[in-house]
């Protein structure tokens, strides 16, 4: 019973972490249990600080609770701060200046696109395909889905240098540069982004080569 207790509140922590915010009932449906099950796990949860909710009134019925992740629940997933320490970036920019910081994430950029170029390869779809598998192992929790129109939504649930990130917006230009590079095409939007705007996740539009890239 310990096993599935477990098992539930991760699956309930990861769903969370997917869809931002959930009701009891969506929850419940999402679970395949009853409300009252989830309320049980919810109440440990919120003990534990790793989630909040929020009461969202209807213009018909009574009001809802969203429940979402604290910062402390975010903190369950994978940062990867040992690879990235935001105190190392500010002394450095201290002591070097920020252009200094800049190369540093070129350089990594460089280092990335070295080991990853004769991974992604094949048709964008392949292409694609291969990206989120190497982001999915860094942590990224990814998803994509090929649309009607050709193009793909590419959703990374999680950030691993988000801390960093926020401070060093240089970092999300990177992933972004390297996205265009590995995918072979210029036609890759950022339209939302958990570093620079606070959004729920980072979510890329991705479309086969239109224009030459300069």
């Amino acid at each position: 019973m310990r096993d599935q207790t477990t098992s539930t509140r991760s699956t309930v922590l990861t769903l969370l972490k997917r869809k931002h915010e959930l009701t009891t009932a969506e929850l419940a449906a999402e679970l395949n249990i009853t409300e009252m099950a989830v309320r049980r796990h919810l109440r440990g949860l919120e003990e534990e600080q790793l989630i909040t909710s929020r009461v969202v009134r209807q213009t018909m019925g009574r009001p809802v609770h969203k429940f979402y992740l604290t910062e402390q629940g975010n903190e369950n997933f994978p940062r990867n701060y040992s690879h990235l320490s935001l105190g190392f970036l500010d002394d450095l920019r201290m002591m070097y200046g920020a252009d200094t910081i800049n190369q540093l994430f070129n350089k990594r950029h460089e280092r990335l696109h070295q080991s990853y170029q004769s991974i992604v390869t094949g048709s964008l779809g392949e292409r694609v395909q291969a990206l989120a598998d190497i982001q999915n192992e860094q942590g990224y929790m990814v998803n994509w889905t090929e649309k009607e129109d050709g193009s793909y939504e590419f959703i990374e649930y999680n950030c691993p240098i988000a801390h960093v990130a926020k401070s060093y917006p240089v970092a999300c230009a990177c992933e972004k540069r390297l996205f265009k590079e590995l995918l072979d095409t210029n036609e890759v939007e950022r339209t939302a982004c958990m570093a620079e705007n606070g959004d729920a996740h980072c979510v890329y539009t991705i479309k086969k080569q239109t224009t030459s890239a300069n």
